[in-house]
């Protein structure tokens, strides 16, 4: 499984209709573990994104697909940053000569 924390900001859209935000959240959260993503945490944010959460996916196209089919539903834009585990990143350091 491949980690990712999902950063997420809100539209005007998205803050005009911010009342059906949970339901919107809730049905998100849905779609990606039937694509077969792994929710770790969801949390709700105060400055730069409204919302952050860090799941698990199958792999890269998978969650791209995830994110990309969120996004242009126009509510939230979401940026996809990728995590490595402290171990993968030891396993890393140890290719270097």
């Amino acid at each position: 499984m491949v980690t990712y924390m999902m950063l997420m900001k809100l539209t005007d859209q998205g803050i005009k209709s911010v009342k059906e935000a949970p339901e919107r959240i809730e049905t998100g959260l849905k779609a990606f573990e039937k694509a077969g993503g792994k929710l770790v945490g969801f949390w709700i944010a105060i400055g730069k994104y409204d919302y952050v959460s860090v799941g698990e996916s199958t792999s890269d196209e998978a969650a791209l697909t995830w994110a990309v089919g969120l996004s242009s539903q126009g509510n939230v834009r979401v940026e996809s940053v990728k995590l490595f585990s402290k171990e993968q990143f030891a396993g890393m350091i140890k290719m270097l000569k």
